[in-house]
């Protein structure tokens, strides 16, 4: 059987259900890389990610029989990272985004950028660049794959604002990466 395959991975995980420290490990190494670049890219720092790292592992090991393969087991692991992550936003008091005091109205509009007119490089220096608040939701929007009903929840914000916020930030986002 394949180290990867999702035979593997079922098979661990019901070895690490049953207190297997082995799989257990085996787990942890097959993902920590993957849940640490989630992790730094939310918080921006390496120590924080570390610690959110530890403690999102932690939890998913004690928490093993509420997962009942409705997802892959990576992407249940990546909800606990990013929501730990941005808990420990939140503990800090970082302000994720910054709300003007009137309504935005969004146009369906859509500003065609294409990976071929713009160095990857350069959005990736653009991202970081980016006010904290607008990095966020760049961050969990184009990178972690979340929609913006699942960023309000998470950002306990409303969608209105999410997409909002969204489309401030990549229009910041171009701008920067044009003066690249």
């Amino acid at each position: 059987m394949e180290v990867n395959s999702p035979l593997k991975h079922k098979d661990l995980v019901e070895k690490s259900k049953l207190g297997n420290r082995s799989s257990q490990y085996k787990l942890y190494e097959l993902y920590v890389d993957a849940m640490y670049s989630t992790s730094k890219r939310i918080l921006g720092t390496k120590e924080d990610a570390e610690d959110i790292i530890q403690d999102s592992f932690i939890e998913a090991f004690k928490n093993l029989d509420s997962f009942k393969y409705e997802s892959t087991f990576g992407a249940w692991l990546k909800r606990i990272v990013i929501n730990k992550s941005i808990n420990h936003l939140k503990i800090k008091k970082i302000p994720l985004t910054v709300i003007d005091n009137h309504q935005h109205y969004l146009t369906d509009e859509n500003q065609e950028v294409t990976t071929n007119t713009l160095d990857v490089k350069k959005i990736k220096i653009g991202i970081k660049k980016l006010p904290f608040g607008y990095k966020q939701i760049i961050n969990l929007y184009l990178l972690e794959g979340y929609n913006h009903k699942e960023i309000a929840e998470v950002l306990k914000i409303s969608v209105s604002t999410s997409k909002s916020q969204y489309h401030r930030a990549k229009k910041k986002l171009i701008e920067i990466v044009n003066t690249l």
